[in-house]
């Protein structure tokens, strides 16, 4: 406890906070857990004694690295500025302000030197003047204030410094102010998820960025796993989630491509805030489906997701779990073609970087000299190794580069067709093989992996051809360097690409070569998500998606009013059917008087369950006979379209809120909660 009785003095207690900026550019400070600050403190008193040797902890989940002497905090995964860390025991809160501020270090000590000396000596009539203008008074051991001098001249020039002026009040100590400290994260960490971001820099309605939006993903499983996953936390079965995140736009939109510069030149002046964002954001999609700009986007994601993975487990060298893939909208579609080109490794094998697409196509020269020897074309070897070209730069040349060569027609038209018929055989033997059960999608061969720069590949692509069949741009896809256990799809567009890429039914014995579970999540007004589970039932089933549990159990309550409503409704119908059927029956004709027609009354007169049969027929599937569905192996013959539950607020309007749907997974509980769910139901702990 801090000082207070007569007399009696007491140190005070230290707590370290680090600082923060906000969107509305001001600093907020926010308090370090309860296990990080007294590991903060431990090595602040014992790095005092190795002088000036710098002092590095790691905390927040070893995600990021204070550096003691620098007072510093730095990312560890991703790139952001240092924030700035204190060791705070002084804290100070104007009447306006939301929370308290701590003061900086040096000031702190000359406060906690005039405290010092105010109850030894029992003198309260203490006050401090600030060079920066700040005078703090010291009225009791519980009343204590700041004031700030300003000049009158700017009195009239800066109507805000009347509330400048006005008295802060002064704490001392951690106990008299209300902040909420976290109680930090368990260390042992269970599992490992990467989460691809969608188009443009800002994942949801606050405009935040991907890491900004994991972090909040991540809070919301910390806390579900404390409220619903109680029993195998004190069983000492269970850690926690790892959610990393992994921004690709920043790369493709760098320097180093010039994409932005390109179409800026051909940009439009006129309504510039639309355009900008367009440019920002809808064009990553076309960005995606153009081969130069597709190869640049999948080398990103999958050598940030390696790098990631390695950096993790140098910081977790116990980590023994399974990693799962995360995409958001377009950010999903990625995760799906990059996996659909995973290649099956045996468990010994370890792919510890992403393949060069360069390597992809290195043949040995020699092999093909001989090839052009014997087709009579060994003369124009010569020709070639003058302009320093080999086989990988040839098979980028066209047939008019080859006329500049100064090359004869008859000779053009046979090395085209050498090259043709070498990326056919390629196609059918190494580079390009396609993957059982999904016709037109194809695997790229990766024989010699090597490390991949930073600097993003925008190689000239031959549009004349093509190895994928339905659409898929021909690039090289990159190995993982695991295999995941999991794949979450939210607000995903892959069933709609699948469709415009020729896919007309995805065959129910494939699943994706390395990753055995599929999940496509999705908000029923998000207008970007669709399903998938229709492209791999039978023709005319129509099967409703998985209704996610709200997190706090049950449906929603509007959701269930109307569903009572609607089975008030059938009741009232079937009532009336029946009611209907049993009047004509009175009022007709005996049956034997009738004509022999069997159309008549036929459908009123069904009873309930002919009814049901009859629906079936039509597409409606009676819960008798969804076992007998087939659902393919996507998630190991598990269903895997799953709907969130609108909110009572969403359903008096779903095209008001179509957008905010299509952005609501970072902060929904339910979301987060059918993750852990998947993930931990593995693990053999349930809810």
């Amino acid at each position: 406890m801090n000082g207070v009785i007569e007399g009696v003095y007491e140190p005070v207690q230290h707590h370290w906070f680090h600082c923060e900026q906000q969107v509305d550019c001001k600093d907020s400070w926010f308090p370090f857990s309860r296990e990080d600050s007294p590991r903060l403190e431990e090595a602040h008193k014992h790095g005092g004694t190795r002088g000036e040797e710098e002092m590095v902890v790691a905390t927040e989940g070893r995600r990021f690295d204070v550096r003691l002497k620098e007072r510093r905090r730095y990312a560890v995964y991703w790139e952001q500025p240092p924030s700035e860390v204190r060791r705070c025991s002084w804290f100070h809160k104007g009447d306006k302000d939301i929370s308290y501020t701590p003061y900086p270090e040096h000031t702190s000590l000359a406060l906690e030197e005039a405290y010092m000396i105010s109850v030894t000596l029992n003198d309260w009539t203490r006050k401090l003047e600030f060079p920066t203008g700040e005078t703090v008074v010291l009225h009791s051991p519980k009343l204590m204030t700041q004031q700030q001098t300003i000049p009158l001249k700017y009195w009239i020039s800066f109507p805000s410094a009347s509330e400048q002026s006005r008295p802060r009040t002064v704490k001392r100590g951690m106990e008299g102010i209300s902040i909420e400290i976290p109680e930090g994260e368990p260390y042992q960490v269970d599992h490992l998820v990467f989460m691809v971001h969608g188009v443009g820099p800002a994942c949801d309605i606050q405009l935040r960025g991907v890491v900004q939006c994991v972090n909040d993903f991540r809070d919301a499983s910390l806390s579900l796993l404390s409220s619903h996953f109680k029993q195998g936390q004190d069983g000492a079965h269970m850690g926690r989630v790892e959610f990393l995140p992994v921004n690709w736009h920043r790369v493709l939109h760098g320097d180093a491509t010039g994409v932005d510069e390109d179409i800026q030149r051909i940009t439009l002046p006129s309504i510039s805030r639309l355009r900008q964002f367009s440019n920002g954001t809808v064009l990553d999609l076309f960005y995606y489906n153009s081969p130069t700009y597709c190869q640049t986007i999948i080398d990103t994601v999958a050598s940030e997701i390696n790098r990631l993975h390695h950096v993790f487990l140098q910081r977790h060298p116990q980590f023994t779990g399974a990693v799962s893939l995360t995409g958001h909208s377009l950010g999903s579609l990625i995760l799906f073609d990059l996996l659909t080109n995973q290649e099956i490794h045996n468990t010994d094998e370890k792919i510890s970087s992403v393949s060069s697409p360069s390597e992809a196509t290195s043949i040995n020269f020699e092999s093909f000299e001989k090839t052009l020897r014997n087709c009579g074309l060994g003369k124009f070897f010569q020709m070639l190794t003058k302009e320093q070209m080999d086989l990988e730069s040839l098979a980028l040349c066209s047939e008019t580069d080859l006329k500049d060569l100064g090359m004869p027609l008859g000779p053009r038209k046979k090395i085209m067709c050498l090259l043709k018929r070498w990326r056919e055989q390629e196609s059918r033997t190494g580079t390009s093989q396609p993957v059982p059960g999904v016709p037109g999608v194809y695997s790229q061969v990766q024989e010699q992996p090597m490390l991949l720069s930073d600097a993003p590949s925008t190689s000239p692509v031959d549009y004349k051809y093509f190895d994928i069949g339905i659409g898929q741009v021909s690039i090289v896809y990159p190995q993982l360097a695991f295999q995941p256990q999991a794949f979450f799809a939210l607000g995903s567009p892959i069933g709609m690409f699948l469709s415009v890429r020729g896919l007309k039914r995805i065959d129910p014995k494939y699943s994706l070569p390395t990753c055995k579970s599929f999940y496509n999540i999705f908000h029923p007004f998000d207008p970007v998500a669709f399903r998938i589970e229709p492209m791999v039932v039978s023709p005319g089933v129509d099967l409703p998606p998985m209704l996610i549990p709200h997190h706090k159990g049950r449906k929603r309550m509007h959701l269930e009013l109307k569903d009572s409503l609607m089975r008030v409704s059938s009741d009232l119908l079937l009532s009336v059917s029946t009611l209907r059927g049993v009047w004509q029956t009175l009022t007709t004709l005996p049956v034997n008087t009738l004509p022999p027609v069997a159309s008549v009354g036929t459908t009123a007169a069904l009873p309930p369950q002919e009814s049901e049969g009859s629906r079936a027929q039509n597409g409606t599937v009676p819960p008798t006979e969804m076992k007998n569905i087939s659902f393919g192996m996507l998630n190991g013959g598990r269903r895997f379209d799953y709907v969130l539950q609108e909110k009572p607020l969403e359903s008096f309007n779903e095209y008001l809120f179509a957008i905010q749907s299509h952005l609501c997974y970072w902060d929904s509980e339910d979301t987060v909660l059918l993750l852990l769910r998947e993930i931990y139901e593995g693990k053999g702990i349930l809810l």
